[in-house]
């Protein structure tokens, strides 16, 4: 006959600091009425940059979809730890940006077979605590990358990985153009094809997980292992003897 768990509770867990989950804080959220608001950053400063391209083709089907969309244009944004900080003009828009959204996009050229340096450097200006606010966590991002060559997911893979760390919730589809030179005509607006539609896609499901999630992402994000040490701080203040 198999063991049956009937304990409520492990000795090594940790009883203040865990809860049993509330539907309720799931299922029936209050709900916000303002549209989506969606960030994009995209990993080129080439005067014909088919990620900002396809990051502006990104923009207006947002538009379209009912989000308020804004660009960041990386252009004078310093490499990280090259003697400034966070008061630098670009790294507080940057920042400012970030705080505002609640969805965002990266569009990155795959260069040597990864993301750009540039796309990375706006990333790893985007930090994971900012005092008590955690600048990214909870939000959603969908990654989009364009290839000069054969069609390739390098780029998309390690945004994948960065939006894991940075604790967002990266939606399940994305976006690679392959030979991106013939995907955008001279006005810079990209032609028919199944990559446009692949956008549109990806931008659909970025919307839909926005709206799903954004009234939920404080209760999604809220860890077991941050409520208990929480509760040791306070137990070790609370207790500890008058000085």
């Amino acid at each position: 006959m198999s063991d049956t768990l009937t304990d409520h509770i492990t000795p090594q867990m940790d009883e203040a600091g865990f809860a049993s989950i509330d539907h309720a804080r799931l299922q029936t959220p209050s709900v916000s009425t303002h549209v989506p608001r969606i960030l994009i950053l995209y990993g080129s400063l080439r005067p014909r940059s088919f990620s900002r391209l396809s990051a502006e083709e990104a923009g207006r089907i947002l538009n379209r979809l009912g989000a308020e969309v804004r660009l960041f244009n990386p252009s004078g944004l310093p490499l990280v730890d090259d003697g400034v900080d966070a008061s630098h003009p670009k790294v507080r828009e940057l920042r400012e940006l970030v705080a505002w959204s609640e969805g965002m996009v990266w569009s990155s050229p795959e260069r040597h077979g990864a993301m750009t340096g540039l796309m990375k450097t706006q990333i790893d200006w985007v930090p994971l605590s900012d005092g008590a606010v955690r600048p990214t966590q909870g939000k959603t991002l969908a990654v989009m990358q364009v290839s000069g060559g054969s069609q390739s997911f390098n780029a998309v893979n390690q945004m994948r990985i960065l939006g894991r760390w940075m604790r967002m919730i990266t939606i399940p589809n994305q976006s690679s153009v392959a030979k991106a030179f013939l995907e955008f005509d001279e006005a810079g607006r990209m032609k028919p094809s199944s990559y446009y539609d692949r956008i549109v896609d990806v931008m659909e499901e970025l919307i839909k997980f926005t709206l799903l999630t954004r009234d939920r992402s404080e209760y999604l994000t809220d860890r077991y292992s941050e409520r208990k040490e929480s509760a040791s701080q306070l137990s070790e203040r609370v207790n500890q003897q008058a000085l």
